[in-house]
């Protein structure tokens, strides 16, 4: 991983979407600073499309979609995007699944709680799991006194033990089924709503992410960046970030505002 302070200077110009995590990327224990929405407005000001992988809830995503500055969003770790179409004043939402089977899947995720709140003492059910629609989120340090890793591991080994895809987070274990992530997501998301090809913007793209969960976005893009607390979970990923920034949480996103790319507010 390179200090962010190395970003190409001749790449600047070229990039014309910033995709990024929100917990511990976007925010800052838990909170959204100012200067972050700050620097989202900015971007967009200047044309470049901002776009929020997260695994956070359907719940939650509709109301980001709504009323941040972003042009659509990846939710529950690629179970769906919505966007808010400003003009029709209607929301795009697109599964992966269709609700039949998502209903299907809650049951079994279902059966699959009861075995983590069983066998791993210590965590919870998040507690947005009420807004959400495709997955099962556990809590392992977000309203719970933080677990040790060798806990979280074995969070995440029951999920799998049961056929079901999991990973972590900065403060979840979430699990589903199904063959999605978030970049198959965001790959959709770029097909039906932007009419591009992502394997043919992808040098256009700035991905910020913090956790394993973002491993298939810091692989497929060259130009991904780390906050500094991604070291945390530097021996878990799969793909580390081509950069790193100097800042925690929520200052990166400004940090590659103002500095890497020169769009500060004026």
């Amino acid at each position: 991983m390179n200090p962010i302070s190395t970003f190409p200077v001749k790449t600047k110009p070229h990039i014309r979407y910033v995709l990024t995590d929100i917990d511990d990327t976007l925010t800052i224990k838990g909170r959204l600073p100012a200067v972050v929405f700050a620097a989202m407005e900015d971007l967009q000001r200047a044309g470049i499309r901002v776009i929020p992988i997260t695994g956070r809830p359907a719940g939650w995503c509709d109301h980001i979609a709504r009323m941040w500055p972003v042009d659509g969003l990846v939710g529950e770790n690629g179970a769906f995007y919505f966007r808010y179409d400003g003009r029709g004043k209607k929301m795009i939402r697109r599964y992966w699944k269709s609700k039949e089977e998502r209903g299907v899947d809650r049951a079994k995720l279902d059966a699959i709680r009861e075995k983590v709140l069983a066998g791993v003492p210590g965590c919870a059910v998040a507690a947005d799991q009420a807004y959400r629609e495709a997955d099962l989120a556990i809590d392992f340090c977000e309203d719970v006194p933080a677990l040790p890793m060798p806990s979280v591991e074995a969070v995440k080994a029951i999920f799998e033990a049961d056929g079901a895809t999991a990973k972590i987070s900065s403060i979840h274990v979430n699990g589903w089924f199904g063959d999605y992530d978030k970049l198959s997501m965001s790959r959709l998301m770029f097909e039906e709503e932007f009419k591009v090809d992502m394997d043919a913007v992808r040098d256009q793209v700035i991905f910020c992410g913090d956790s394993p969960n973002d491993s298939p976005m810091f692989g497929f893009f060259p130009h991904s960046v780390g906050v500094a607390n991604v070291r945390a979970f530097e021996s878990q990923l799969a793909a580390l970030p081509t950069w790193v920034t100097l800042s925690e949480g929520g200052m990166c996103i400004a940090e590659i505002v103002n500095v890497n790319l020169d769009i500060g507010r004026r």
